[in-house]
């Protein structure tokens, strides 16, 4: 195993693109054509809800010529202040990255959403051409139309293809099938100086690599062609919960050797009580554990793992309970504490969305939400749990911390190290 990695639940940035442009005074002046609309709360808010950065124009492009369009009167005009274009899918940056102070927010979710699933392109494969501006979930609902879905994903699927894209897009399946961008067959870029670009592996590919997890950067994503696998109609799901940080790591560890088994892999730290009953929201069997989290003065840290299996129904289901037994007799959770559920594969994909309405009735959703995503190396996690413990732990603290593995190998810009994300 060459990385583990503690991540933070899946909030994605949106697409950035910043580029030099004339300082709109005249919209009519400087784009003709180009059809802009007054700002709206939403054009000066994400979900970090940290940063608040009003624009001067919102649009709302029908095509990627559109956005073409946009951006080659930006490139093309006099030089003078620059005004910054952002591209905003679902809204989901931390720091105002989909935000464009007093400039010009690109509203990805207006242009065309349709997905094309091609069962097999001759060699065998398949994929599915998907609109920049689609949600994840739609996504996902169209390809399960055809017995099709993309190898990997993001817990929370209410974001956009262009936005994840732009980044990353981690979960519990990275260390089989790597992040999203990894599993990117083409793309469809508009340029910094409109050009609208194709491009691929072997098509124009510095433009494809520099795209994937640029941030928006290099151009923004108008469409893109996601690789796709056979959808398995349930999912197994565990979880197994731990009192020793080094036993739960270790058997992470042990999980994601065995991709031929496991299909996802993710985990968490048990702070409380609240974090067993709002980690569980979705997960339907019941969870007995209740441990002493330090009513003696010292406080006491818990962690969960959780894997997946799929199960494609090829018999009596006999194949994944072996699975699971298999796998779950190497492990050292605390006996007897480990659970599982059959659902469907869109349920446990879905799983985030239960979580979002319980805080949406709370009236949690929509608040600030710092947030810190890291990678960190194998050899350093122990020292950061330490660090984490003596320091963002050792007040009140009721975030969430999703603690989990990944291979270096899975991934196309990276070298060896862990991930952490913190909300705080």
């Amino acid at each position: 195993m060459d990385l583990k990695a503690l991540y933070m639940y899946a909030s994605v940035p949106a697409l950035l693109l910043c580029c030099a442009a004339t300082f709109i005074q005249s919209p009519t002046d400087v784009y003709g054509p180009v059809s802009l609309h007054e700002p709206t709360p939403s054009s000066a808010r994400d979900f970090g809800a940290v940063v608040s950065d009003a624009p001067f124009a919102i649009m709302r492009p029908d095509s990627a010529a559109d956005v073409a369009l946009l951006l080659r009167a930006l490139s093309s005009a006099p030089p003078r202040p620059r005004a910054t274009v952002a591209a905003r899918g679902a809204g989901h940056s931390l720091q105002g990255q989909a935000q464009a102070r007093g400039g010009i927010v690109l509203e990805t979710r207006s242009l065309p959403r349709a997905v094309a699933v091609v069962a097999s392109d001759g060699d065998g494969g398949a994929y599915a051409d998907v609109g920049a501006g689609a949600l994840w979930v739609e996504v996902l609902e169209e390809c399960l139309k055809a017995g099709m879905a993309p190898l990997s994903w993001t817990d929370y699927l209410y974001l956009t293809v262009g936005g994840t894209l732009s980044n990353a897009g981690i979960s519990g399946q990275a260390f089989k099938h790597g992040p999203q961008i990894t599993n990117v067959l083409q793309l469809q870029v508009v340029t910094g100086n409109g050009e609208v670009v194709t491009c691929s592996p072997t098509e124009s590919p510095d433009l494809f690599f520099a795209v994937l997890g640029g941030l928006g950067q290099f151009g923004i994503i108008t469409r893109a062609r996601i690789l796709l696998q056979h959808a398995p109609p349930k999912v197994r799901w565990v979880r197994a919960f731990y009192d020793s940080f080094e036993k739960f790591t270790r058997d992470q560890e042990f999980l994601i050797s065995m991709p031929e088994q496991v299909d996802y892999v993710e985990g968490f730290m048990v702070l409380n009580e609240h974090s067993i009953s709002s980690s569980s929201i979705a997960f339907p069997a019941h969870i007995s554990f209740s441990p002493d989290f330090g009513s003696h003065g010292k406080k006491k840290i818990y962690y969960c793992i959780e894997f997946a299996v799929h199960d494609f129904q090829e018999d009596d289901g006999s194949s994944v309970d072996h699975v699971v037994e298999l796998v779950s007799g190497g492990m050292s959770y605390v006996r007897p504490h480990m659970y599982s559920a059959e659902v469907s594969y869109f349920d446990f994909l879905n799983r985030v969305r239960m979580e979002e309405e319980s805080l949406r009735r709370q009236g949690l959703w929509d608040v600030p939400h710092p947030w810190l995503n890291m990678f960190v190396p194998k050899h350093g996690i122990a020292r950061l749990k330490d660090l984490l413990m003596d320091t963002v732990l050792a007040g009140h603290f009721d975030g969430a911390v999703l603690v989990y593995p990944l291979l270096t190998d899975k991934y196309v810009h990276l070298s060896m190290t862990k991930h952490i994300s913190i909300i705080l």
